[in-house]
This record gives structure tokens, C-alpha cells and sequence, in this order.
């Protein structure tokens, strides 16, 4: 994804802070959406692209950790960098426990602020794909019948097709068919790749052995 795809939200009380953080972080060609409180942030458009969130800790109304925390349970995945004037060792380690990219105090160094957006916009972009690769192989499984997906989640779990065959009451030629149609429906290259894409979805752990 390009830079035009990311975007950096700034929620900080303080107008010359925001405008301060709104100049930096265009002056390296990325487009910012300030906010004035948490609660004028959660009611904007949720970003659909690589994005993430500079986040000044003492905001009025719900603080920055308290946002951190209502973003989490909604499961709107964001990467944040907190800003504040009046840190405290509690209250960094809470941030960075719950996933916060940096934790910089005021005044920061611009380099330090734009290093940590970097690596905020990187984990993001790596969240995205991820997501992307899940929804993907889901449609995939989707396209299995029924049966093709009893057998995918046997060979998938180390089954030989022979064992397959006598658990589904199947001739071992038919196993090797439907072992096939899952290989091409679920793009599969190699037979580590098929497991593989089992193990993101989860199915292996449906079979009980």
C-alpha cells in the first residue's frame, strides 16, 4: 500500500499540540484528522486502511487510556502512540500491556514522534493483511462441499488418506479425488500450504484426537 493509503489520527486537547502534530506529520507526506476529545474521535468514520492514533493521555471527558480501552472492546484494531505531559510509570506500562506502539513524553523529539508513526503505520499495514489472508481463506473453505471439507480438516490434522477413507466410510480413491478438488478450490501450491491455511482458520483444532 502506498502513504496516500494511511492516514494518522491526533487527539489532543491542545490546539497548538494538535497543530504542532498536524504540521510534523504532513511534513513527511501523510494526511492527519485531528480531534479535540476521544469522544469527537469515536464519532467519525472508522478508517478503512492502514491507520493509526497519536493520543495525548489527559484528555477531558475520556482520557486516552480510557479510549485505548473502549477501542479495544469494540475491536477496532488501531495502533496508538501516547503522548503526555504528565507521565507516570503506572500509567505506561498499562499502555504498552494493552498494545500501545510508544508511550512519549512532552516535549518529544519530531524524529522519536515520526519513528514511532512509521512503525504504528507498518503494524497496521500487517494487521490488514493479515485480516485480508483470513477473510480469503474463509471464502475458500466456503467454496468446499461438505464432504470435501470432512476430508480437508482430516489430511489437514496428518491423517493418511487411507485413515481418512475408513473414518468416513470412503473408498481411498475417493479421498484422493475429493484431496484434489481441496488442493485446487483452496489454492493450495504445496501440501504445507494447505495446513498452514488449516491452522489460521482453526479447523485443525476442531478434530479431537
Amino acid at each position: 500500500m502506498s502513504e496516500q493509503d494511511a492516514v494518522v489520527y491526533v487527539v489532543d486537547d491542545d490546539p497548538s499540540i494538535r497543530s504542532l502534530l498536524i504540521k510534523l506529520i504532513r511534513s513527511i507526506g501523510l494526511p492527519v484528522e485531528a480531534f479535540s476529545s476521544s469522544q469527537e474521535f469515536l464519532s467519525s468514520a472508522r478508517p478503512t486502511g492502514p491507520a493509526c492514533l497519536v493520543l495525548d493521555v489527559r484528555l477531558p471527558g475520556v482520557s486516552g487510556l480510557e479510549l485505548q480501552d473502549d477501542l479495544m472492546r469494540s475491536g477496532m484494531e488501531i495502533p496508538i502512540i501516547f503522548i503526555t505531559g504528565f507521565g507516570s510509570v503506572s500509567q505506561s506500562v498499562r499502555a504498552m500491556k494493552a498494545g500501545a506502539v510508544d508511550f512519549l513524553e512532552k516535549p518529544f523529539e519530531n524524529q522519536a514522534l515520526l519513528d514511532a508513526v512509521n512503525r504504528a503505520l507498518d503494524k497496521s499495514r500487517a494487521s490488514l493483511d493479515r485480516r485480508l489472508e483470513l477473510r480469503e481463506i474463509a471464502e475458500r473453505i466456503k467454496s468446499l462441499t461438505p464432504r470435501e471439507h470432512e476430508v480437508f480438516v482430516r489430511i489437514a490434522a496428518g491423517l493418511a488418506n487411507k485413515q481418512v477413507a475408513d473414518e468416513l466410510g470412503l473408498s481411498e480413491k475417493t479421498v484422493k479425488i475429493h484431496r484434489a478438488n481441496v488442493m485446487r478450490k483452496m489454492e493450495a501450491a504445496t501440501f504445507a500450504d494447505l495446513v498452514r491455511m488449516a491452522g489460521k482458520a482453526n479447523l485443525v483444532s476442531s478434530i479431537s484426537r
